[in-house]
């Protein structure tokens, strides 16, 4: 198996994958200690399917992407906790995470809500067993949270790493890869399909080759592997072997679309109805937009009926709105999109989902303005803005909204959503001391 494995620890490269154990459902749990050891799922939006599931759960046979409708007795029989999505609880607990495992390395590449990348080079004469197995006690001890912690000569190996703790708890939360003869003993056993970097399509390609393992695809050829996956496929065959191919991200890298769409839990026929939804889906894009320093140049106004409902038009709808100059700010891209959705609503068609998608994304430090340009108006929105969104991170998000977003919620099922426990000033849990 080539010779990439670093032999030394001095001078090493290695790299962590920090991978939060049942996220959603942990963050549940953060907040409802009664449900240790219990079955719990997480229930996508409009309560439709598991997203989510507890080891408990799994054990049950609930699969996810399960529908809820089909899994009903199950979950009745064995009392399994059922909760709607909520992401406004899982995003906060995730940044709580990152803070944690900031301590513990110069760098961190934000891969999902859940998991996360450790630059652990330039770190030497470290014990990294003992150090993954810290920054698993550290994450759990400050949010409680579950992290599997994979320590590794690279991140391919390190999510394999990561994947080991939570099939063996005696690795107490942490596990490091780097002898060849462990590595090798791993690779063994792990099957094709579970390799970071190998799609389904790959996957089907090498089990026809008779592939079933990971380390069975270490030891084709470098031109196999090419020929049948590509550079991409040539990568992650270098990495299993333990040569850094796959690079760092340092930082966060911006989106450069960002989409927020909803399907309803009953369909929509009132125009004032699908404006105030369409509001509140401009609001959370705006705000998107500014947590990541960007400013948009258009924006694409959506929405479509009920395309499983027969004898009735299926009509999907859009509009497309350019700002003469790039803009996150919140007013401004609220009354843009409420006008766009005003022009493509048809009377008498009941819409099912509607959303807006910001593109032609810059970042905020590069916008240039005309010499016609009305700057001063364009500072007095960017303040009207500033103020909201010091106000909503004060005193919880939907403090101070726009009178068009009404309530401010989303319609859609949700009926077993928990507390924004994080969130909400309204919603921090009380405790009575007698």
């Amino acid at each position: 198996m080539g010779g990439g494995y670093i032999r030394n620890q001095k001078n090493v490269t290695m790299f962590a994958l920090a991978d939060c154990n049942n996220f959603f459902v942990s963050c549940e749990r953060v907040f409802r200690p009664d449900l240790q050891g219990k079955p719990v799922i997480v229930l996508s939006s409009n309560d439709g399917c598991a997203i989510a599931r507890s080891n408990e759960a799994k054990a049950l046979g609930i699969k996810m992407g399960a529908p809820l409708f089909k899994i009903r007795d199950i979950v009745t029989k064995h009392h399994v906790a059922v909760f709607s999505g909520n992401m406004a609880l899982y995003g906060d607990m995730s940044q709580r995470v990152r803070w944690v495992l900031s301590d513990f390395a110069p760098s961190i590449e934000v891969y999902s809500i859940d998991e996360a990348f450790l630059d652990l080079r330039g770190i030497n004469d470290v014990d990294f067993d003992a150090y993954a197995k810290e920054i698993s006690a550290k994450c759990w001890k400050y949010t409680s949270i579950p992290v599997s912690v994979g320590i590794a000569p690279t991140k391919t190996l390190a999510k394999i790493a990561s994947k080991l703790c939570k099939q063996y708890p005696k690795l107490q939360g942490g596990c490091y890869m780097n002898r060849p003869e462990d590595i090798e003993k791993v690779l063994r056993k792990y099957p094709i399909e579970d390799i970071w970097g190998i799609g389904r399509k790959s996957v089907t390609k090498l089990k026809a080759r008779g592939v079933d393992t990971a380390y069975e695809f270490t030891q084709l050829s470098e031109m196999m592997v090419k020929s049948e996956l590509g550079v991409a496929g040539v990568r992650t065959w270098r990495e299993l072997q333990g040569f850094q191919c796959v690079e760092f991200e340092d930082g966060f890298d911006a989106s450069q679309s960002i989409c927020v769409s909803r399907s309803f839990s009953s369909e929509i026929y009132d125009v004032k109805e699908l404006q105030e939804q369409i509001a509140n889906f401009a609001a959370s894009m705006s705000e998107k937009l500014r947590k990541q320093g960007s400013v948009a140049s258009e924006m694409v106004v959506f929405a479509y009926t009920n395309r499983f409902k027969e004898n009735v038009p299926h009509i999907y709808s859009n509009s497309l709105v350019t700002f003469a100059t790039p803009t996150s700010d919140h007013r401004t891209i609220i009354t843009e999109a409420i006008r766009a959705i005003g022009k493509i609503f048809t009377v008498g068609c009941g819409y099912k989902k509607a959303g807006v998608i910001a593109t032609k994304i810059v970042a905020e430090d590069c916008i240039m303005y005309s010499l016609f340009e009305d700057t001063e108006a364009l500072d007095r929105e960017h303040k009207i803005t500033s103020a909201l969104d010091a106000i909503n991170a004060t005193y919880g998000k939907g403090t101070v909204k726009l009178a068009v977003q009404g309530s401010g919620k989303i319609k859609t099922s949700s009926e077993k959503q928990s507390p924004h426990y994080t969130t909400k000033w309204s919603d921090i849990p009380n405790v009575t001391v007698k």
